[in-house]
């Protein structure tokens, strides 16, 4: 590992691994929550709040995140959020009570959060311009590898331990300890990012790490960098005017991109997307195999989107990704209306499989659609089965390609997902803000992420109960096409230019 490019290739690796430990801690959590309910006989408000207290950890960090960013380093920060993983996943497995359990979640929220900050903004530093996009972007390949790995690990581990379901939940969340290890032993290897050395006065040290990432350059090639990023921070310092013109205009777009990823529905249609499918026939047993490939086109099309990041451009990869963000939702609204009625009828014969029990035992909890059907005479758990599964058969061939279009239309809207904001926007938000407000803009752009992904998923019940599919996934669709409007009209493109120059092109505008 001599060679410039593998030692940098590495760094960026070992800071990505943050965005795996992530994607990982987001998504393992899904094995755990119904038997974590049970065992403390949680109430509903109680439930969530438990789950969704590694969010709002996430929203802390996202937030604050910057502050330490820029004070104490890049590379300390690093260190901490694999600490921060590491206590959280420790704290979960072996939490005694329900309030140490929330704690515990909330400090690898915090983890997260501050990931979503450091990380992409240390690649994205140590990154030769006409790379920075592979590289940065391999923070965003690692969480969806994450959400994967969890899934998989989830399955292996219930698997294995079938016999004990009461310790197997701890398993689950207590593994995540053997990443964030790693993590943070491979963080004693990365060096501090360049930029901020320079910044803040050990010119020497700095001037070595950016001559390793960039090898070719001559002694007079390496002074003329170190010299750009000099002038920039005096240019910042010595005139508010040259800092502020090119900090508003990024502190806009990261607010924007940030916005328009969650406005997208992508965090409701992952989190919901069983409970989607079922309103359109899927079963329930259905749900791991649709949510393991949601989880691998995720994944195939990011490496796409990585592969094309520094090709065609961030600007390009928005385009792409809003035309289809815009086609698949319009699509899958124009399928749950014209495939209203046979959905509905499928959708209530798996309600009505799945309340089988408790209308045998009552069968006053029976749906009104059901009674010539059912009677008092003929009431069984095993009848009710049956007429739900005959009805569900009649159902599925009215509505079997409504169904296989609507998840097909997920499948293409996680594609266009992976290949355009999920590959874009941390590279994008790293590489957009002057030196001195780096950790803020990251911050910003984080926290505006996290917090329409709080937002989002907390209304999406309730938009479910209040609205129908069609209006909803149109809603998706019309947002989609307001993205397509300001990329048109206000983003800039970032591929292949350097964060000096970045600074100077956007106090342009």
């Amino acid at each position: 590992m001599n060679n410039s490019p593998s030692k940098l290739l590495y760094w960026a690796i070992t800071c990505a691994l943050a965005g795996f430990i992530f994607g990982f801690d987001l998504i393992v959590i899904s094995g755990a929550e119904q038997k974590i309910q049970s065992l403390w006989g949680l109430s509903g408000l109680e439930h969530g709040l438990a789950m969704s207290a590694a969010l709002w950890g996430t929203v802390v960090g996202a937030i604050f995140g910057g502050r330490p960013t820029d004070k104490y380093g890049r590379k300390k920060v690093l260190l901490w959020i694999g600490i921060f993983y590491f206590v959280s996943a420790i704290g979960s497995a072996f939490a005694p009570n329900i309030t140490l359990f929330a704690i515990s979640r909330f400090i690898g929220g915090i983890g997260i959060g501050v990931s979503t900050v450091a990380a992409p903004l240390f690649i994205s530093e140590i990154s030769p311009a006409d790379r920075r996009g592979r590289l940065t972007g391999m923070f965003q390949f690692n969480i969806v590898l994450g959400l994967l790995v969890a899934t998989i690990s989830n399955a292996v581990i219930l698997w294995i331990m079938s016999s004990d379901s009461e310790t197997a939940w701890r398993w689950m969340l207590g593994i995540e300890a053997i990443p964030a290890l790693i993590y943070s032993f491979m963080c004693f290897s990365l060096p501090e990012s360049p930029r901020w050395l320079i910044d803040n006065g050990q010119r020497d040290e700095g001037t070595k790490i950016l001559g390793q990432i960039n090898p070719t350059f001559s002694e007079a090639d390496l002074e003329a960098a170190v010299t750009e990023i000099e002038q920039a921070a005096d240019l910042e310092s010595g005139n508010p005017r040259v800092f502020w013109n090119p900090l508003k205009l990024a502190l806009a777009l990261a607010f924007l991109i940030a916005f328009f990823n969650q406005l997208s529905g992508i965090n409701a249609i992952l989190g919901y997307a069983p409970r989607i499918l079922g309103m359109t026939g899927f079963a329930p047993s259905e749900s791991l195999f649709n949510a393991t490939l949601i989880t691998l086109v995720n994944l195939i099309f990011t490496l796409v989107g990585l592969r094309l990041i520094d090709k065609l451009g961030r600007r390009s990869l928005l385009y792409i990704g809003s035309i289809g963000y815009i086609a698949s939702l319009s699509i899958c609204a124009w399928a749950f209306h014209n495939y209203k009625d046979p959905f509905a009828d499928a959708a209530d014969a798996l309600a009505l499989k799945a309340d089988a029990p408790t209308i045998a035992a009552d069968i006053s909890k029976l749906p009104e659609k059901f009674t010539p059907q059912i009677t008092v005479e003929n009431l069984s758990e095993e009848n009710v089965e049956a007429v739900a599964e005959a009805s569900l058969t009649s159902a599925k061939k009215e509505s079997g390609a409504g169904s296989t279009l609507v998840l097909i239309c997920i499948l293409g809207f996680i594609a266009a997902h992976a290949v355009g904001q999920g590959a874009v926007i941390w590279v994008f938000i790293s590489e957009i803000f002057p030196a001195v407000a780096r950790g803020f803009g990251q911050s910003l752009g984080s926290a505006t992420h996290w917090v329409f992904a709080a937002i989002l998923t907390f209304a999406f019940p309730l938009a479910m109960e209040a609205f129908t599919a069609t209006q909803i996934f149109g809603f998706f669709s019309f947002m989609m096409i307001l993205q397509l409007i300001w990329v048109k009209l206000m983003v800039p493109e970032t591929k292949g230019v350097s964060l000096e120059d970045m600074q100077n092109n956007l106090g342009k505008q």
